[in-house]
């Protein structure tokens, strides 16, 4: 099953609506669940019904309306809880080796994990505002995933049962104000503004293969104007899993409905070990910059790429079989902000 949230002038949650396979029809569920936080706070009484209402649509796409992506928010445009991991740990190794940081081996074995602001994330095509150029903005595209309710102290062998949806995030960051904010010892803030989701969430049945191990398989492709940065498999290098991540979570509180638990940036080493090269030398290139300007301060002393500025254009998506995006496309652009 494809649910999207369209825009809905009065409410800050949006308009559920079912999705073709195809992208191109939608249906309403109002009489179902208004909203994407409803469903999930009513999964077990709701999902039948969404199901068969998007079976319907699917046989007769003409009974639903037109689906523009531009009219998307993000499938929840605010949460209970948006808790971001860095499940790939090469690339937690880059970035801390870029602030001269050494990273602790316990890294490998448990979960970093931080509680982002989840009261407000930017629709998929949604500028990403900045203030300072010097805060130096970057992307990062992750894998997302969306709970149910799940109990204080769930085991990651049955933590997966409790995955509704699955999702693309660009979760925005701020490299020039982390290390200040680290330094201090209390974690993000400032340095981690609204996050953005792909327009389109899926269940996990819906992926076939791609969803397997507690991962979800495939390249995720991220351009910035037009020139592809990377191309990394979201399942390859994930040293946790995300009923991993979500037992990490859940340890000393139970999860609501709709929280959000990221993958962190993906990241995928060179098949002799190293720490990836950039696509323009036949490797998967990066997910986000402070990764591509951290190898290349490796390989040739200095960081040659900038971070974002006004006008630049972002993309992330990830390609199914039919070269159709799978979540749909989050393509923002950076504007300035007075």
């Amino acid at each position: 099953m494809i649910l999207a949230t369209l825009s809905n002038p009065g409410s800050r949650d949006g308009r559920l609506v079912v999705v073709t396979r195809d992208h191109r029809s939608c249906a309403p569920v109002g009489n179902i669940a208004p909203d994407l936080r409803t469903a999930l706070e009513n999964w077990e009484g709701v999902i039948d019904a969404l199901a068969e209402r998007a079976e319907r649509l699917e046989r007769s796409p003409a009974l639903g309306e037109e689906f523009d992506p531009a009219e998307c928010l993000s499938p929840l445009p605010r949460s209970w809880a948006w808790a971001d991991g860095s499940a790939y740990v090469n690339h937690v190794q880059l970035v801390r080796q870029a602030r001269g940081a050494q990273m602790p081996e316990s890294f490998w074995a448990d979960p970093l994990m931080y509680q982002g602001g989840s009261d407000t994330f930017l629709a998929p095509t949604q500028d990403i505002p900045l203030r300072d150029p010097e805060h130096g903005l970057d992307l990062e595209a992750e894998i997302a995933i969306v709970t149910g309710d799940v109990p204080m102290g769930v085991a990651a062998e049955e933590a997966g049962q409790y995955i509704r949806l699955l999702m693309l995030c660009n979760d925005v960051s701020l490299r020039g104000l982390i290390p200040g904010e680290l330094a201090k010892g209390f974690g993000f803030f400032q340095s981690k503004p609204s996050s953005a989701f792909s327009p389109l969430a899926l269940t996990p049945d819906e992926l076939g293969e791609r969803w397997r191990d507690g991962k979800l398989h495939g390249a995720l492709r991220s351009s910035v104007n037009g020139v592809l940065l990377g191309h990394p498999d979201a399942g390859v290098d994930m040293t946790f899993d995300f009923p991993t991540l979500i037992a990490h979570a859940a340890r000393t509180r139970p999860l609501s409905a709709g929280t959000i638990i990221g993958s962190g940036t993906v990241s995928n080493r060179d098949p002799d070990g190293g720490p990836g090269k950039p696509v323009s030398e036949g490797g998967l290139g990066y997910s986000c910059l402070a990764e591509q300007r951290m190898v290349e301060k490796i390989r040739h002393g200095e960081m040659r790429t900038p971070f974002l500025k006004p006008g630049d254009e972002v993309r992330i998506e990830m390609l199914g079989d039919d070269g159709r995006a799978l979540f749909g496309t989050i393509a923002q652009t950076v504007r300035a902000h007075d």
